[in-house]
């Protein structure tokens, strides 16, 4: 592996990285870094976890001037989630190269954005609708921005914010630089990159498993009926120090959350219904672990970093592959070993080849414990069957000889029933005795 002092990455920054435990870069970091240090546009596949974030920022504040007081760099990303833990890195960063940051969302008071943006932050870390909404009131001024970066950019796609991306694009600077970062490349991307990328560089990280070589993946069967029994099972067995639970919806969500907390677990919610200020400390607990599980929706998928996540419980079956990756991408992060499983019943087993064919891989079945004690209680009852019937056939086999009389087998039978003074002889002429006897008096 390369190190980021090979990548001439600054010692003061080396040395923050070191601080965090990270010493060496990943493939994605080791591929992009020069090229965005070059000046040149480029396109980045990747998957979740795969350290997309030191890829783009590390370069990008080697570019800014510090001493400039105006917006020069722009990263522009789908969810405040995945907002607020790019700003995270960047404060951690941009400490060390003495540059400002700043992160704006929906949610959050605007006035309150207003006063920061005027403080003149050199990085500025968004979703497109609050970035548009500030462009529209005037309050952010985009003309100096020369880098900017949309990461998850397919998701953007997915969520429809492809023209608030290309207003955004616009109001920058002519001579920009844009880099995507994103898991997969749909067609909008491809003609994005087309009208707003000069000569793109590609970088593809390519992995069979779909980096999740360090997540052990499972199904198990369930109806509508038992899968919520069936999820409590797998959490009683496994006993997770975190872990998270995926459904489709904010109701089912909630009706999980409420299931899981009335049976005494450490349980909360998480979901676009909540204000920022809700999910925050939603989030803040689950961190601190004051929380054992989290019930989500897709919105906390993608760029939610949390240290500690043993197990994800897929409740509802993801739409398609690139959503059961970002799920399951949560845990075994850094590393570290996890735990995914995924509940499907009998009409979802298309969907479930699908996924396996988005992951090149097969995923084992598996069932509950319930079901396992059960299998195995049967089996136990068919092995004690088999081998009483094998010692039937067993005895039947060494028979002995058939007895040359009923006596033959007595106490006194130690002749075997061939004596002429045996009981059956005795009993022979004292019945012969008495016959005549009886003929003598007539």
């Amino acid at each position: 592996m390369t190190t980021f002092k090979e990548l001439r990455i600054s010692d003061s920054v080396c040395e923050t990285l070191r601080y965090k435990g990270i010493k060496e870069a990943t493939p994605v970091q080791e591929a992009s870094i020069p090229l965005v240090r070059a000046g040149r546009d480029v396109i980045v596949q990747a998957q979740t976890g795969t350290g997309k974030t030191l890829a783009f920022l590390l370069p990008i504040f080697e570019k800014i001037k510090p001493q400039a007081e105006v917006a020069q760099a722009l990263v522009v990303t789908p969810t405040r989630e995945l907002a607020i833990q790019i700003a995270k890195v960047a404060q951690l960063v941009g400490e060390a190269c003495g540059v400002s940051s700043l992160v704006i969302y929906g949610g959050q008071d605007i006035e309150r954005q207003k006063q920061k943006l005027r403080r003149h932050p050199q990085l500025i870390i968004g979703t497109p609708g609050r970035l548009l909404d500030h462009l529209r009131r005037q309050t952010i001024d985009l003309s100096k921005v020369n880098k900017v970066v949309l990461d998850e950019a397919d998701e953007m796609m997915h969520l429809g914010f492809i023209e608030d991306v290309e207003v955004l694009l616009k109001a920058s600077a002519a001579d920009r630089q844009l880099m995507l970062f994103s898991a997969t490349m749909p067609d909008r991307i491809k003609a994005l990159s087309a009208q707003y990328m000069h000569a793109p560089e590609n970088v593809q990280i390519k992995s069979d498993n779909v980096t999740l070589d360090s997540i052990q993946q499972v199904v198990i069967d369930s109806s509508e009926d038992t899968k919520i029994d069936k999820l409590c099972e797998c959490i009683n067995s496994d006993n997770p120090y975190l872990a998270m639970v995926f459904c489709h919806t904010k109701q089912r969500t909630h009706m999980v959350t409420m299931a899981l907390a009335s049976r005494g677990y450490l349980v909360d919610e998480l979901h676009g219904d909540l204000s920022q200020v809700q999910r925050a400390l939603v989030l803040k607990r689950f961190r601190k672990a004051e929380l054992q599980i989290l019930c989500a929706t897709d919105i906390a998928a993608r760029g939610l970093d949390i240290e500690g996540v043993t197990h994800v419980f897929n409740y509802d079956i993801p739409h398609d592959a690139e959503s059961y990756i970002h799920r399951i991408g949560r845990t075994g992060r850094a590393g570290q070993e996890g735990k995914a499983v995924t509940f499907v019943n009998a009409r979802q087993y298309e969907l479930l080849r699908r996924i396996e064919a988005g992951i090149k891989s097969r995923i084992k079945k598996a069932n509950s414990e319930r079901h396992q004690q059960h299998k195995e209680k049967q089996e136990k009852i068919l092995k004690d069957i088999r081998a009483k019937e094998q010692a039937k056939r067993n005895s039947k086999g060494k028979a002995k000889a058939k007895p040359l009389s009923k006596y033959a087998h007595g106490k006194a039978a130690a002749h075997k029933g061939r004596n002429e003074r045996s009981r059956r002889v005795k009993t022979h002429n004292k019945s012969n005795a008495t016959h005549r006897s009886k003929m003598g008096k007539h």
